[in-house]
């Protein structure tokens, strides 16, 4: 016979309620756990430490930078009198005279022709390279994957010298495409090792889905696949962009030609033609103009750069 509870209810929850049972389904009453909790002392200890070391390497970086910046707006007998004093009178002309007297309004120019050029070519290589690499299977994938990603770990010192033969041979040296193209090789193994990840999370079902609709690859990958990798396309063109905008090595050896000289081989042609006759406060605004365009594309694109990283790598 079924058990009745003083509800009414019959069946084995009754049962249940008469033998004074709890339903298991049932919350359980009781304190709630306290916000309060004691961290423990190795916890805290950690993260004092790990606050610490962060603090020192942010005033390493910091410091250097805001020294670089305040001197370019002081006369050179200012930065040599007292290095780390405020300027008595911000001389903003620094700015004019280091834009046309040295030249660096010049170099500036190449430098946006050539990483503007790269940066184009090594997102759409790389981002097709990777879209391939990832989505479709055939024969020697996987080698040509691991070669790519081979290349992240040689040294670039040790490929300059053939790389400065071969342009030659191709009457490339010393020119933007040249140059370009050398950028291009250097930033590809890097593209398409972070860019693989990204389309090889993607779900499978929306490239089938393109496909019923009539979408061959091309469209599949330029109007469906390449947007929704967006946010890592973002972020590899930033680190590109902070890369190539950087080099220094491979102008130096590869642009033979004074005319195409990029930021890194004028600052330092500047200071080279200059001897003990150096103009400081022209130095310092120079490198303050080299300075201002990497910060102001991490500035705006810093939420796109967190967000961007940490895919995950599996399908």
């Amino acid at each position: 016979m079924s058990a009745v509870s003083r509800d009414g209810a019959t069946g084995p929850r009754a049962a249940s309620d008469l033998r004074g049972e709890q339903d298991p389904r049932a919350v359980p009453e009781g304190p709630s756990p306290s916000r309060g909790a004691t961290v423990p002392a190795s916890d805290r200890i950690f993260a004092g430490v790990s606050h610490g070391v962060l603090v020192i390497w942010a005033l390493i970086v910091v410091l250097p930078l805001l020294w670089t910046v305040i001197s370019s707006f002081k006369d050179s007998l200012g930065i040599l009198a007292d290095p780390f004093a405020l300027p008595t009178t911000w001389h903003v002309e620094n700015f004019a005279r280091a834009w046309t007297t040295a030249g660096i309004g010049g170099y500036f120019l190449n430098t946006v022709i050539v990483v503007g050029g790269a940066l184009v070519l090594v997102m759409l290589l790389g981002a097709m390279c990777a879209y391939v690499l990832a989505r479709f299977s055939f024969p020697g994938r996987s080698i040509i994957y691991f070669a790519l990603v081979a290349g992240l770990t040689f040294p670039l010192f040790l490929a300059i010298v053939p790389l400065f033969f071969i342009l030659q041979s191709m009457s490339l040296l010393g020119t933007y495409t040249g140059l370009i193209l050398s950028y291009v090789a250097f930033a590809l193994p890097f593209t398409v090792f972070f860019l693989f990840a990204f389309f090889r999370q993607l779900p499978d079902e929306i490239g089938e889905a393109a496909a019923i609709d009539g979408a061959g690859d091309f469209r599949t990958f330029f109007q469906i696949m390449l947007p929704m990798a967006k946010p890592g396309m973002v972020s590899v063109a930033i680190f590109n962009f902070l890369g190539l905008w950087n080099q220094y090595l491979i102008p130096v050896v590869l642009n033979t030609d004074k005319d195409k000289y990029v930021l890194a081989q004028g600052l330092a042609n500047m200071q080279a033609q200059q001897g003990y006759q150096t103009d400081w406060s022209g130095m310092f605004a120079s490198v303050t103009i080299t300075i201002i365009p990497v910060l102001i594309v991490y500035v705006i694109f810093q939420r796109q750069l967190q967000g961007g990283v940490g895919p995950s790598t599996s399908k």
